[in-house]
């Protein structure tokens, strides 16, 4: 599942016709969010912009928010356009992440921000991804930023930010499991077989090990496949 899918999947499933009551009731809800909850959030995210369950939370609350004003703003007109509601909930997580990511330790906040931009400014995505990698120590922003590039099928670009950023003894090995995953998918398989060969040097042995094989049979896999 994508940074955004637990967030997008209600807008854009939202029904195109919604009886008049229904959205009445909707609208009472929003405005009784309580302040206390939202505020506090913040103040999480203020002291750590990377805390997951604070920000999956809060963008799921201005997301829902935004969604529900756009359909009240455009309700006289007729139903909805659900993609015009899932573009308005969309901008609504966007202003937030790009709030958290003034802060020089957020790395979560840009993943949001370049997994929303990768349609619509690729270069700036690719930025974004990059910078998330560089805040990270841990390699675990390089991961996701892995992930979701590989998602949009853009294995060239995985590939090209995971060498300029892998670093395979201290980095989390799933960063380097996406990397050689990349490689896979690309056809690049000398290369993956090299990046495999370099993940062996983490100091977690149990699950390189439990990992090497994974990707061996995978590696096999697509040889067999393009003869």
């Amino acid at each position: 599942m994508g940074l955004l899918d637990r967030w997008r999947k209600p807008s854009a499933e939202a029904p195109a016709t919604r009886p008049p009551g229904r959205r009445l009731a909707r609208r009472t809800r929003r405005r009784e969010t309580p302040a206390v909850g939202e505020a506090q959030l913040r103040e999480q995210l203020r002291e750590d912009p990377n805390d997951e369950a604070a920000f999956t939370t809060l963008a799921e609350l201005v997301r829902t928010r935004a969604a529900e004003a756009h359909e009240e703003q455009v309700a006289p007109a007729g139903p909805p356009d659900p993609e015009e509601v899932r573009r308005a909930a969309d901008n609504a997580v966007w202003a937030l992440a790009e709030e958290l990511a003034q802060s020089p330790r957020a790395w979560r906040p840009l993943l949001v921000l370049g997994q929303l931009s990768l349609t619509d400014d690729r270069e700036a995505a690719l930025r974004r991804l990059s910078i998330a990698a560089e805040r990270d120590p841990s390699g675990t922003a390089l991961a996701r930023a892995l992930h979701v590039l590989r998602d949009a099928g853009m294995n060239d670009e995985a590939l090209s930010l995971g060498v300029g950023h892998w670093r395979p003894r201290e980095h989390d090995v799933e960063a380097g499991r996406h990397l050689v995953a990349a490689a896979i998918d690309a056809g690049r398989l000398a290369e993956a077989r090299r990046h495999l060969k370099a993940l062996a040097d983490h100091p977690d042995t149990g699950r390189v090990a439990q990992l090497r094989s994974e990707l061996e049979d995978a590696i096999a896999r697509a040889d067999r496949n393009r003869r």
